[in-house]
């Protein structure tokens, strides 16, 4: 009996052992997942004072590590878009690096050509400007584009896209302003063969894709025919566009076009004294390009007739609409000739334009749509979204600008949403050391013109604008865009980050989003996607709803009508009188 009292205490002495050992061992092995019910309980008492408080701090630790991690990511892309940008072509320098280790172990020449095929049908990369900064443009993006043309005679094989300036039937004098470009953009090349036989048409088309020349060089064909006829030097051509800006950006393009035609231009807009612009229409001027409310201003004073106006284009239609030009528009169209031939041209096409168009062009105008009709963004510029609390958006705008425009000669736009906005941010970054000038209604037109010309010219790089730059500005070259208050819409802010990305170039666009701004996720949510950019979780969480836009008038108690669809027939009922 002692032997077995004797074995059966060395046996539990064995399990308190065991016990005790399992229980110094359980803090270090918190992760173990395959222990008894005993182990488990113990491993629960063992960490549940010892270990709480370090797992509070890891969770802590984890989700700031994640965050930093996604801003991390987002400028080390931004970061490396600078580098190319320093470096010169990049892919281009790893495609010929690629084929030297080809060459180096000894591949034949045909394996060389099949790789170069391959990797150019995967790649589909160019270079494109090589005097600035030599960028990688796709070809997929660029010169695939989907391209809608609808109408009657659309499909007519006699209006195939022009691959050249070799335009028939327009003068060389005319395509002078041509010569520093390679070839006809997407618009150009699809618009150019229907408004040269006189065709009404509607281009819809991202900003800086050369809407301008667009209807610049019918216009001045069209000038250049009706002149030789014309008895006296009145207006031939009317170009409208909303802002002062567009005006005298639309109005510099077509002077260098005019200038090598004997084509004389009057620009006429808001802000400044009449005087030069009633002395440009009584010198002859065959071309007027103007702002709505200015031009009938001079037409009510007498001082403009334009009964002999056979050409008219609308340019960014929508954005005139929203700023009540509708009644002022109607009005100038009803006085110009009734044989004449209409262009409606902007990046985006709401129903309200839709309706306008109907009224005051032909039956069935030729539709151009150069890719989506949908909003859409610039595919060239890189889209970066940063949702953020409304009191750190100067602090880092700050931080941006030491990134973006660290040599301080290249060129960066800080876009606001209101005047008063946009006076303080300027005083602000003038505070912080920053050479900055500012475009915004509060400013007199010579300052605002003397604002542009310094960005334009490069003595003054950045600058700080409300959105009525965000449709007059084409200056190629502009790096950056920064979104420093996100507009009241969508389509303002892709007409925004338009600035930027320019003819072909790359560009980039940062994006402050706040809890104000909520409404419009769901639209910025639809628009990154569309451009395959990424959406950041933070913006997500704001819901992906798009809201239903609303009747100027009536609110949301409207009955939605397709454009397309049948006009109503009116019935007759024979007289039961007479029957």
């Amino acid at each position: 009996m002692g032997r077995e009292q004797l074995s059966v205490s060395m046996e539990v002495e064995k399990k308190k052992r065991k016990k005790k050992s399992v229980e110094e061992e359980i803090p270090a092995a918190d992760d173990e997942k395959i222990v008894d019910a005993g182990k488990k309980k113990q491993k629960v008492d063992a960490t549940s004072t010892a270990a709480e408080v370090p797992l509070n701090e890891e969770k802590r630790k984890k989700k700031k590590k994640k965050k930093d991690k996604k801003l991390q990511s987002t400028e080390e892309t931004v970061e490396e878009t600078l580098k190319e940008k320093e470096n010169g072509a990049g892919e281009v320098e790893n495609g010929e690096s690629r084929k030297t280790e080809a060459g180096e172990t000894g591949n034949s020449e045909d394996k060389m050509k099949r790789k170069k095929k391959d990797k150019s049908a995967a790649q589909e990369e160019v270079t494109v400007n090589s005097q600035s900064h030599v960028e990688s443009v796709t070809k997929r993006e660029s010169e695939n584009l989907v391209v809608g043309v609808s109408g009657v005679g659309s499909d007519d094989p006699n209006f195939k896209p022009f691959t050249s300036f070799d335009l028939p039937g327009v003068p060389e004098n005319v395509l002078a302003c041509c010569k520093k470009f390679e070839k006809p953009s997407p618009i150009q090349a699809n618009s150019w063969p229907f408004l040269l036989t006189g065709r009404d048409l509607i281009g819809i088309a991202a900003t800086g894709s050369g809407k301008t020349l667009a209807f610049g060089i019918p216009c001045m064909v069209h000038v250049l025919k009706k002149k030789s006829k014309a008895k006296s030097s009145t207006p031939l051509a009317l170009v409208m566009a909303p802002t002062r800006e567009l005006t005298q950006q639309i109005a510099e393009v077509l002077e260098e076009a005019g200038s090598s035609c004997g084509v004389k231009i009057a620009c006429i807009y808001g802000g400044t004294p009449k005087g030069p612009q009633k002395a440009a229409l009584r010198a002859g001027a065959t071309i007027i390009v103007a702002t709505p409310g200015r031009l009938q201003d001079l037409m009510d004073e007498g001082v403009c007739s334009l009964e002999q106006v056979s050409f008219v284009v609308l340019d960014e239609a929508d954005r005139m609409l929203d700023l009540g030009f509708e009644p002022a528009i109607r009005s100038i169209i009803s006085k110009t000739n009734r044989a004449r031939q209409t262009l409606m041209f902007s990046a985006t096409w709401p129903t309200s334009v839709d309706q306008l168009a109907k009224e005051f062009m032909q039956r069935n105008p030729i539709k151009v749509t150069i890719g989506s009709q949908d909003l859409a963004a610039n595919h060239d510029v890189m889209q970066i979204v940063e949702v953020l609390e409304d009191r750190a958006r100067f602090q880092r705008l700050d931080a941006l600008l030491a990134k973006y425009h660290k040599s301080r000669t290249n060129r960066v736009i800080v876009f606001v949403l209101y005047k008063k906005e946009a006076v303080r941010v300027e005083n602000q970054l003038q505070s912080r050391g920053w050479k900055v000038a500012a475009v915004h209604g509060d400013k007199g037109q010579a300052e605002r013109t003397r604002a542009v010309q310094s960005f334009r010219d490069g003595s003054c790089p950045l600058l700080v604008a409300t959105d009525v730059a965000a449709r007059g500005l084409d200056i190629p070259d502009v790096e950056f865009v920064i979104n420093f208050s996100f507009p009241l819409t969508v389509e303002d802010y892709v007409h925004r980050i338009g600035r930027t990305g320019r003819a072909g170039k790359k560009g980039v666009a940062h994006t402050f989003f706040t809890q104000a701004d909520k409404l419009r996720a769901g639209e910025l949510v639809n628009v990154l996607r569309e451009a395959g950019q990424i959406v950041p979780d933070d913006l997500l969480k704001f819901g992906t709803h798009v809201k239903k836009k609303e009747s100027k008038l009536y609110g949301a108690h409207f009955k939605e009508i397709d454009t397309n669809a049948p006009k109503a027939t009116k019935i007759t009922f024979a007289d039961s009188d007479d029957e």
